[in-house]
């Protein structure tokens, strides 16, 4: 299904105040990923195991940090996921 979305602005300098929203967005977006990436690696050497191994085979207990550590671990993976797919939504339809 595509949606097609138009709007309408009275002059140049609405469309450029909505362009350069969409750009400040992206540019939020990218330093997001940038920071949760950062914020994987570390987790990856302090525990010496990929992400995706973390994910597929490993459970609180597995690490020698608290449970804590496994929750952020967890949700910094699944905000990765979640701002990835949102940037190339934007690539792929907004540019």
């Amino acid at each position: 299904m595509s949606v097609q979305m138009v709007i309408e602005l009275a002059d140049r300098q609405g469309a450029q105040a909505v362009l350069q929203a969409l750009e400040t967005y992206k540019t939020r977006l990218r330093l997001g990923i940038e920071r949760t990436r950062r914020r994987l690696r570390e987790f990856e050497q302090r525990h010496g195991v990929t992400t995706a191994h973390f994910l597929e085979r490993m459970a609180a207990e597995d690490l020698s940090s608290d449970d804590l550590e496994y929750v952020e671990w967890a949700g910094e993976a699944k905000l990765l996921k979640g701002l990835e797919t949102e940037w190339v939504t934007i690539e792929e339809n907004v540019g």
